[in-house]
């Protein structure tokens, strides 16, 4: 036993840089409380005393703002980083050295007595405010970036952004846990391709019309459309 409460506390210190001391991780790391609650409740739940077990998830949650339902099941080093809005339902599962950040829901989306929950593999980081709702398998390594709603399979290795999620090809360096903003945006990469093809039109008309030697009016949507261009273009060229 004491054995795992050391690998939880060590589990914090790799993953979370703002850790500084054990007496910190202790008292300030709603997380862990909430796994630590979750292994009493889940003990109770698997040995039919499932009324004690909802009791102890229900005070996990009102202490630390996580609620982890006693049925979900959770592997090793199960890092919640700050945690607040966390939700596990009964039928998910968890594996090895999975990250969650705040606001993220396992969901389902029967209500059928079936397993209605996903299945997490390992290593899978979870950004925040994700949701992943349903049966369904999430992959090793895949990353969900924050704000994604995810309701499809995910491949291993694969990473997921969007509502609905979208798996898109990253030809960027690996980016860290921690830093969402570099995971790419298929909605943005969609709007860049529109203008780079508008402006292709717009380039071919333009020369059609001074063949042809007439006077083209005043673009009135030119500032809203660089403005566009802007927003989107993110330091790339268009």
């Amino acid at each position: 036993m004491f054995r795992t409460l050391r690998e939880d506390i060590r589990t914090i210190f790799d993953k979370d840089p703002a850790a500084r001391s054990v007496p910190e991780v202790l008292f300030c790391y709603p997380g862990l409380h909430a796994i630590w609650f979750h292994r009493v409740a889940s003990f109770f739940w698997r040995h039919r005393l499932k009324f004690l077990g909802r009791l102890i998830s229900n005070i996990s949650r009102s202490l630390t703002g996580i609620e982890i339902h006693p049925g979900a099941k959770i592997g090793r080093r199960f890092f919640i980083d700050h945690g607040m809005g966390v939700l596990i339902g009964e039928t998910a599962e968890i594996g090895d050295d999975v990250l969650m950040y705040t606001g993220t829901v396992l969901g389902g989306t029967s209500l059928n007595k079936e397993k209605r929950h996903p299945t997490i593999g390992n290593d899978v980081v979870i950004g925040t405010g994700a949701t992943v709702l349903g049966a369904i398998t999430i992959g090793d390594r895949a990353k969900i970036g924050a704000g994604s709603v995810v309701v499809k399979p995910v491949p291993p290795d694969a990473t997921v952004v969007g509502i609905p999620g979208r798996i898109v090809e990253d030809h960027h360096e690996p980016v860290l846990n921690l830093e969402h903003g570099q995971l790419p945006d298929p909605v943005a990469e969609a709007i860049r391709l529109v203008l780079r093809e508008q402006d292709k039109l717009e380039q071919r008309l333009k020369k059609l019309e001074d063949l042809g030697g007439l006077v083209a009016p005043e673009d009135e949507l030119l500032a809203i459309k660089q403005h566009v261009v802007k927003e989107f273009s993110q330091g790339e060229g268009i």
